[in-house]
């Protein structure tokens, strides 16, 4: 046992970022597989409100809708999972903290993401939603948070300081929220992404200063 523990407490800090994602696509695709799975593992807050099913705030945020959808979603966690993961190592100086910090960013903001759309459609017994967006979401914005020059391109093509496409993200998504001929849970998003900005914060205070002087000193 004393093997085992020592060698996870090594090298899981080196993998988390490939671990969530692994889970994510194996999860998706067997739930795809088993659609009764699929349908107990989305967030559908009636049977939440109803069947106290709360694991759904969890559950939820590791089934995907399509491969599109899986692939954008751990696309985008390869990237900014592995800077986050980095800045939790650097900022707390010791790996086990750095991992329940990164593996805490993913699931509660996965969880916070969802409460505005428990409690739009608690009574609402049609409506589901699934995917990682929302932990996903908070992971982009604690990165930027941290690191605001780091440039994030569009397509590989149009390239901007990660400020600049956060300040649209955020200006999107809140203008979608209130689309309600969307079928993308943007609320998610939204929510997701500023609890990603109030948790990388919370781990490190500094970070409001750095990063107004970072984006102060920017020019186009």
């Amino acid at each position: 046992m004393y093997l085992i523990t020592n060698f996870v407490e090594k090298n899981i800090n080196m993998s988390l970022t490939i671990i969530l994602i692994i889970l994510n696509v194996g999860i998706s695709y067997y739930a795809w597989q088993k659609p009764d799975v699929l349908n107990k593992m989305m967030m559908q807050p009636y049977m939440v409100q109803k069947q106290n099913q709360w694991y759904r705030f969890v559950s939820s945020a590791f089934v995907h809708g399509s491969w599109m959808h899986l692939f954008f979603n751990m696309f985008t966690l390869y990237f900014f999972g592995r800077s986050i993961d980095a800045w939790f190592h650097y900022l707390l100086g010791d790996a086990t903290l750095a991992t329940i910090a990164y593996f805490g960013l993913f699931i509660l903001g996965a969880v916070v993401a969802d409460i505005p759309t428990y409690i739009k459609n608690r009574n609402n017994y049609n409506y589901r939603s699934l995917g990682a967006s929302g932990g996903v979401s908070a992971i982009i914005f604690a990165s930027i948070m941290y690191s605001p020059m780091n440039d994030i391109c569009l397509y590989g093509v149009l390239c901007f300081p990660g400020f600049i496409w956060g300040a649209i993200y955020l200006i999107y998504t809140q203008y979608q929220t209130n689309n309600i001929d969307s079928n993308i849970n943007h609320s998610a998003h939204l929510y997701g992404a500023l609890f990603g900005i109030v948790y990388a914060i919370a781990i490190e205070p500094s970070s409001v200063p750095n990063f107004i002087s970072q984006i102060a000193s920017w020019s186009f």
